[in-house]
């Protein structure tokens, strides 16, 4: 008798948790996007969730929460209720820059959360005010050598992927540029374009539309081959810096203990969500390229770019200052 109420018992639950599968989602879906508006994980998170939302049954809700570099959001997400109506965006700099920066933070990419699907790539880019004195790299790489410590460059934040460039930067060229942090790349680029600062490593999405209106001038892009839309600026890896030439990602993923059948769903509904023409058009259009990978492989990524930024941070004894 025990036995076969202990069989029931599985059964039960297996049919509840199908039960569940079936109707998830029954409300709306919070996103919570870890950088300020206009910046490029913004710009890809909002190009995906209406669509996602459409897809799903359910309205996916952007939440954008800025600070720290996206450990404030990062580290909201990983503390949300595991039950499928919180999900938030990963970057090279939620997921692997902060925890390698920050040896104090509560928060583990790979204890805290669980890998959806990578998004998209991006391609970064070094671009200039026009009043730089440089139209070129190698009029750039000239200035900034003969004035070491004098020049400024802004990120997303301390511990951003574009601070870790910057830095990157300097170990690889031999040069002395000095990092100037913001709360997001939105904030980071107005003042770029407004003049306040001379030079910013960014994601090509969010500085697309200014680099082609001519008001901020690409120097080198992080991509594996010339893009159509700049045929006459290099790869960094073409000016002998590879260390410099990764490019940044935006992907999906859930807190910790978040059932399997919702990863499930909104991986599949996120891979449709990127096979739609008008989803790739509007992608391809920021300079993103799409991606849709399984979790597995998503994971594979975030473990392998942490690594890789530990072995930077201890390089160069970088440390997280501020929130």
């Amino acid at each position: 008798m025990k036995k076969h109420a202990f069989i029931a018992g599985i059964i039960a639950c297996m049919t509840l948790t199908a039960a569940h599968a079936q109707n998830y989602p029954t409300k709306p879906i919070k996103f919570i996007i870890p950088f300020a508006p206009g910046g490029t994980t913004d710009i890809v998170g909002r190009i995906v969730a209406d669509k996602l939302g459409k897809e799903l049954g359910q309205a996916v809700v952007v939440e954008n929460r800025a600070g720290g570099g996206g450990s404030l959001g990062a580290s909201a997400l990983a503390k949300s209720d595991p039950d499928g109506y919180t999900i938030g965006m990963a970057t090279v700099s939620t997921h692997a820059v902060n925890v390698a920066c920050n040896p104090k933070l509560a928060f583990d990419p790979l204890k805290d959360t669980i890998p959806i699907t990578n998004l998209a790539r991006t391609p970064n880019v070094l671009t200039l005010h026009p009043s730089f004195p440089a139209q070129d790299y190698s009029q750039f790489i000239a200035h900034v050598r003969k004035n070491p410590g004098q020049v400024n460059y802004a990120s997303a934040g301390t511990c951003s992927i574009h601070h870790m460039m910057g830095e990157a930067f300097n170990l690889a060229a031999g040069t002395q540029i000095v990092h100037v942090p913001y709360r997001g790349s939105g904030p980071a680029l107005n003042d770029l374009l407004g003049g306040q600062i001379g030079m910013m490593f960014d994601n090509l999405p969010s500085s697309m539309s200014y680099i082609k209106a001519g008001k901020i001038r690409p120097i080198a892009v992080a991509w594996n081959k010339r893009l159509e839309a700049m045929p006459n600026v290099p790869t960094f890896a073409e000016l002998g810096i590879k260390q410099v030439n990764d490019p940044a990602w935006y992907g999906v993923v859930a807190p910790a203990r978040t059932p399997e059948y919702v990863i499930t769903k909104i991986h599949d509904a996120a891979v449709k969500v990127l096979q739609l023409p008008e989803v790739r058009e509007r992608l391809v259009a920021s300079g993103a390229e799409p991606v849709g990978n399984t979790p597995t492989e998503y994971g594979a990524e975030i473990k392998a770019e942490l690594e890789k930024m530990k072995n930077l941070v201890q390089k160069q004894g970088i440390k997280f200052e501020g929130t």
